[in-house]
């Protein structure tokens, strides 16, 4: 009996520090650019939603799992949208979610707190790659605020084919508000 009331507020107390945030909209933004005839071309995805658990003291216990819908595509132009979510890039109904998962968060070797490095796993169109990017964590009264940047090459996840006006290079950059649960 009394070592399972010691581990009922062993399990507790844990659950009271435990660092669980939500990851979402508003305050989010998942934002790419790429070269079209030489022009840099940007874009957005909306509706971004995850789980992040963010332990700043040890990372190591760290976790994030977030994901944005492709039929959210936004460039500030409808027919270039429709195209990207067609079976010929996103293909959004067959895959209808981008996700990053990690594997691994560890501190940087900077000597400012806030700055760690991520690996994990990025899904997009059915193939996952594993990646890797510096990111900083930055609190906002009881939340978090991530931001982060990565290049990924558009052909090595199957979007579109090679092409001699669109860039293969795609700079993503992240920003994800996660909400204390």
């Amino acid at each position: 009996m009394l070592k399972n009331v010691m581990f009922a507020i062993i399990l507790l107390s844990t659950a009271a520090f435990a660092q669980n945030y939500k990851a979402g909209d508003p305050g989010s933004k998942v934002h790419f650019v790429i070269k079209n005839f030489g022009i840099n071309t940007g874009g957005d995805f909306t509706g971004l939603k995850g789980d992040i658990r963010f332990f700043p003291d040890d990372v190591s216990k760290s976790s994030i799992s977030v994901s944005v819908s492709t039929s959210t595509v936004d460039t500030d132009n409808g027919s270039r949208d429709k195209n990207l979510k067609s079976n010929e890039y996103f293909d959004a109904q067959k895959y209808p979610e981008i996700t990053i998962v990690s594997t691994k968060i560890d501190k940087t070797n900077k000597t400012a707190s806030g700055f760690y490095y991520f690996t994990g796993n990025l899904t997009i169109h059915g193939v996952t790659k594993t990646i890797s990017f510096p990111f900083q964590a930055t609190k906002v009264k009881d939340d978090y605020l991530f931001t982060g940047e990565f290049d990924l090459s558009r052909l090595d996840y199957g979007v579109g084919e090679k092409s001699a006006v669109l860039g293969n290079k795609v700079v993503v950059t992240l920003s994800v508000m996660a909400k204390k649960n």
